[in-house]
């Protein structure tokens, strides 16, 4: 409804009421205007029904909307499903042209102006979040293992002698594929165990360097969101070797966004060295489905430049989907969850570390406790043994109570990923002193999930407390029957 409409309108219903509806919609395009103004997550959350409207518009803009359109290509925004078209809000063309991701589509004027705006806010979602000089960002289709494989296709046009990544362990498989898949040999450099916690060997990484020539490396690929007791890589030392040897630096930040710690690190290391980019993802920070990440940096040319490598149109769901959501909650919502995690945080540590106490076991201290918000670690040291079978079942037990995320680490495990053998592998480490429990205070976790977890966790050490102690005792028995027999056959032969 355009203003001639509404003076139309007033022919056939009262004047007055079609004001106050006139009034009400410019409330919507208010909102709708600022936001094209500023280019920013608009500070408060908006309704489901100003949202709507702005999609809607949105998708009156793309060719495949137009009453009157002819199509004869390939490609013509045709759906044969009305449910698909409806999910996606009739934005069918998707997002950039198949030289550029972040190109303008002549035929999507509508997709073309919600993925600049995507970006913009996003962005500045991530200066709020902590990394204030970011420059540049861009929302890409891929999980963050393509994401950052994505980043090393793109330097090997720099690069072109380079066969080599230096990686500070952290037992995850997809960030140690993304560099196979981009066809790097990676070079795993070995944590230093400083307490109870993992940290970054500088003096290995720099060893490395000389021993394989700065320019037969193709990146330093480095990590701050992790699971204790393996904490964040000292990012500050790293983009400073990085600019000292001129070695590119790509950082892993998969679910750093919510912890203001791993922005902190991202920032300083920016400002003390080199970071190129710097990578996360969407479903776990933003709380959206799995599918998409946020590739960002501080030269807005090399941006520009990885997503210029990506090939083809792409999906504009996971662009859809976090654009959606930053509008529904607006910066002080955004903001606000990443508050009540932080609080859900010290909940967690304070019930984990009773627990623990309960238990005999401990909370491992590392700085993750104090100031990294996400991952808290118990060790399971009562359980070692039988070849660490009863650390096995209780992440069995735990999962068949409904009791998801938590990770039970038990020693000396073997993994062969891609020709390359991880001894103790998800403990970060190839030797770790204890097995473990892993739980993270991610963002959207409530304290009734925390209430609830902790309550399972200390039936199920109690029942394989027992179990593990009668093991034990039978055990035991066993062993005095072998020992009395083989008396008696010696005594008597």
């Amino acid at each position: 409804m355009n203003s001639e409409n509404f003076s139309l309108s007033e022919k056939i219903v009262s004047s007055s009421y079609i004001r106050q509806g006139s009034e009400a919609r410019r409330g919507h395009e208010q909102l709708i205007r600022q936001l094209l103004e500023q280019g920013k997550c608009p500070e408060h959350g908006w309704s489901e029904s100003t949202i709507e409207l702005f999609l809607s518009e949105l998708a009156l803009m793309d060719s495949n909307n137009f009453l009157s359109n002819c199509g004869v290509g390939e490609r013509e925004g045709r759906v044969a499903s009305s449910l698909v078209a409806r999910r996606h809000y009739r934005l069918i063309h998707g997002i950039g042209r198949s030289g550029d991701i972040a190109a303008i589509q002549p035929k999507a004027a509508g997709s073309s102006l919600l993925n600049k705006l995507t970006n913009s806010i996003v962005l500045d979602i991530l200066r709020l979040s902590g990394v204030r000089s970011a420059s540049s960002c861009f929302v890409v289709p891929m999980a963050t293992g393509m994401s950052l494989t994505l980043c090393f296709l793109t330097l090997r046009h720099r690069r072109p002698k380079a066969q080599f990544i230096i990686w500070p362990r952290i037992d995850q498989k997809s960030c140690f594929k993304a560099m196979i898949t981009a066809g790097y040999e990676p070079v795993v450099v070995e944590n230093v165990l400083e307490g109870d916690e993992l940290r970054t060997d500088l003096e290995a990484v720099e060893r490395k360097i000389e021993e394989l020539g700065a320019e037969n490396i193709l990146c330093v690929h480095s990590t701050t969101s992790c699971f204790a007791p393996r904490v964040p890589d000292r990012l500050e030392e790293l983009a400073t070797l990085c600019s000292k040897h001129d070695i590119p630096h790509i950082v892993n930040n998969a679910y750093g966004v919510q912890s203001s710690k791993c922005m902190h690190l991202i920032q300083q290391g920016s400002r003390v060295g080199r970071i190129d980019a710097f990578v996360q993802s969407l479903d776990k920070n933003f709380m959206v489905p799995v599918g998409g990440a946020i590739i960002a940096g501080f030269d807005d040319a090399f941006i520009q430049e990885i997503s210029k490598m990506y090939p083809g149109r792409a999906s504009a769901s996971p662009s859809l989907d976090v654009l959606i959501t930053l509008l529904t909650l607006g910066a002080s919502g955004y903001k606000r969850l990443l508050s009540e995690r932080k609080e859900i945080y010290s909940f967690l540590a304070q019930e984990l570390k009773s627990l623990a106490s309960a238990h005999g076991e401990r909370l491992l201290h590392t700085p993750i406790t104090p100031f990294h918000w996400v991952s808290l670690t118990m060790s399971l040291s009562g359980f070692q043994g039988d070849n660490d079978k009863a650390v096995t079942q209780l992440g069995s037990m735990l999962f068949t109570r409904q009791v998801s995320g938590a990770r039970v680490i038990p020693l000396g495990k073997e993994q062969t990923i891609a020709g390359h053998t991880f001894r103790g592998f998800m403990s970060h480490s190839e030797a770790y002193p204890w097995p473990y429990l892993n739980a993270a205070s991610a963002v959207g976790i409530t304290r009734d999930d925390v209430t609830v977890c902790i309550k399972r966790l200390d039936k199920c050490l109690k029942s394989l407390k027992k179990e593990f102690k009668q093991n034990r005792i039978t055990n035991k028995i066993i062993c005095d029957n072998i020992y009395i027999c083989v008396y008696f056959i010696l005594l008597v032969g």
